[in-house]
């Protein structure tokens, strides 16, 4: 009766972590279209705090309490053409990937996230422990990893962090097949000393092409963080980013695919 009881309240708790986690998403959708419409209408020369259409719009936005991200200002010409989702600090020269190969010209490009999308990790000591019994259970495939931390230990020692990783169901099958068409880049917000190892130990074989860390993201107005796909030196018509939070790629939105957040909490992950 008490097995029962505990496996009744682990499915209740699973069931709860899935909804908040969609339902977080969605959030951020609604929010991402606010800022990318208030974005268009920055940007329109044609469109100023004293026409009729501006000022209804900013009585709508002050009902949700966003009014302050109509930035128009009458008294600037400067600052009512300003791109509120152009990176805060920019170089138009800096490209990350190399020239393709002749062979390679025509293949798409497939930008992927790592976290939440490809595996999800969490700190060895804070594991929920219902989480891991039903990994073992769905079959998912995992492993732990030592990473280095940003953070220091006593005498200057560089901090290891122990991380437990579980990879999304399908991951393996998915870059295989992925890899023979398209041009696989890994660009993630986390930092080189923790997704550098966890992502040699999924691709195993090099089928990811590169691998972009947090260096490389930019600044935005609304976000830190953002992935600008226009510095891969890629044709954006051929290009896609893969990813679970749609504000990394708020400066391309329709490039992006997203997907659900993977957390291991939902084991039957069919994406």
């Amino acid at each position: 009766m008490a097995a029962a009881t505990a496996e009744c309240r682990g499915r209740k708790k699973e069931e709860k972590q899935v909804s908040s986690s969609l339902w977080a998403t969605c959030a951020q959708w609604v929010v991402l279209f606010l800022q990318v419409v208030v974005a268009f209408i920055e940007n329109a020369t044609s469109l100023s705090a004293n026409t009729s259409i501006g000022l209804g719009l900013a009585r709508f936005l002050a009902l949700f309490g966003l009014k302050s991200l109509l930035c128009t200002n009458s008294n600037s010409n400067s600052n009512s053409n300003s791109n509120s989702t152009r990176p805060l600090i920019s170089d138009d020269h800096q490209h990350f990937l190399s020239p393709r190969t002749p062979q390679d010209v025509d293949k798409l490009t497939v930008v992927l996230d790592l976290d939440e999308t490809l595996v999800c990790a969490y700190e060895s000591s804070s594991l929920p422990s219902f989480i891991h019994s039903q990994v073992m259970q769905a079959g998912i495939k995992w492993f732990e990893l030592q990473c280095v931390s940003v953070e220091k230990e006593g005498e200057g020692k560089q901090k290891i962090n122990h991380v437990t990783v579980y990879e999304r169901p399908g991951l393996q099958e998915f870059l295989s097949k992925a890899s023979e068409f398209a041009e696989l880049v890994l660009f993630t917000a986390g930092l080189e000393g923790y997704a550098r190892p966890l992502v040699d130990k999924i691709d195993s074989e090099n089928r990811i092409a590169a691998r972009l860390y947090r260096p490389a993201t930019v600044t935005t107005k609304y976000r830190d963080h953002v992935k600008d796909l226009s510095r891969l030196a890629r044709d954006l018509r051929r290009t896609v980013i893969v990813d679970n939070n749609p504000f990394s790629f708020l400066l391309q939105p329709v490039n992006g695919i997203p997907c659900v957040p993977f957390t291991g909490a939902h084991t039957d992950d069919q994406q």
